[in-house]
């Protein structure tokens, strides 16, 4: 199956029966979240990326929020990226990534939450054509108790001391920071102000299931700027 992304154009490939697929984007943070379980997971799976500015018919058929990841297998689809990753711990609970203790992942999704709002300042930066001061500073000042969460946690990762959901659930946007920095330097992440989240951004690097996911920075970098432009290049490389 092509890593080329499917267009209005594109037929629909055909289901295998029995084995799990997941419709994504290669450049979204989202989608990544759920590749990143399946992949910590050595789950079995097809890939079909989507052009999410010429999306397929057959696309908005499984998901009309018209957004990725979708999951699909036989006759059961889902959508959205924390309900896709719930449901792979669930049905495949080797590799368990989310705490048996409720309140522990009760906690852990509102890290999640906290976290929630630095992302919606990431996009008006690093997606912005005029970035505000004022939503520079609001990104510091909003990854300042994600920092304190961590330090209180005093362990490797979100998790504890390996990774779990809140991690993978977190990291994808992270990954994206440098790219942001390079379009605007003062919204650099520096281990000054972020000391457990940059040695925490270091142990990411280090998952197997983040090095077989993750893009570099000058492909993040690329794809914003094409993306700004209008003209987002979804098959970056290929």
């Amino acid at each position: 199956m092509t890593e080329k992304s499917y267009t209005t154009t594109s037929a629909f490939p055909a289901l295998t029966p029995g084995k799990l697929r997941i419709y994504s984007m290669r450049f979204c943070p989202y989608a990544e979240r759920t590749r990143l379980v399946l992949e910590h997971k050595n789950i079995e799976h097809e890939t079909v990326n989507i052009d999410l500015k010429q999306k397929p018919s057959w696309f908005w058929d499984r998901n009309p929020n018209g957004t990725v990841p979708i999951l699909e297998k036989d006759d059961k689809v889902l959508y959205e990226s924390l309900v896709c990753s719930d449901y792979i711990d669930e049905v495949y609970p080797n590799n368990k990534l989310t705490p048996s203790d409720p309140y522990r992942s009760a906690r852990d999704r509102l890290i999640v939450e906290l976290f929630s709002k630095a992302v919606t300042l990431f996009y008006k930066i690093a997606y912005g054509k005029d970035v505000p001061k004022d939503a520079i500073k609001g990104f510091h000042d909003a990854l300042d108790p994600v920092e304190k969460a961590l330090a209180e946690r005093g362990t490797p990762f979100f998790g504890g001391g390996s990774v779990q959901m809140i991690d993978f659930s977190i990291w994808p946007h992270v990954e994206r920071f440098d790219a942001m920095a390079q379009l605007v330097k003062e919204a650099r992440v520096t281990a000054d102000r972020y000391p457990k989240l940059t040695k925490w951004i270091e142990n990411m690097g280090k998952v197997p299931a983040v090095q077989k996911c993750r893009w570099d920075t000058p492909a993040h970098v690329h794809f914003i700027e094409t993306a700004k432009a209008g003209k987002p290049d979804f098959d970056v490389g290929l």
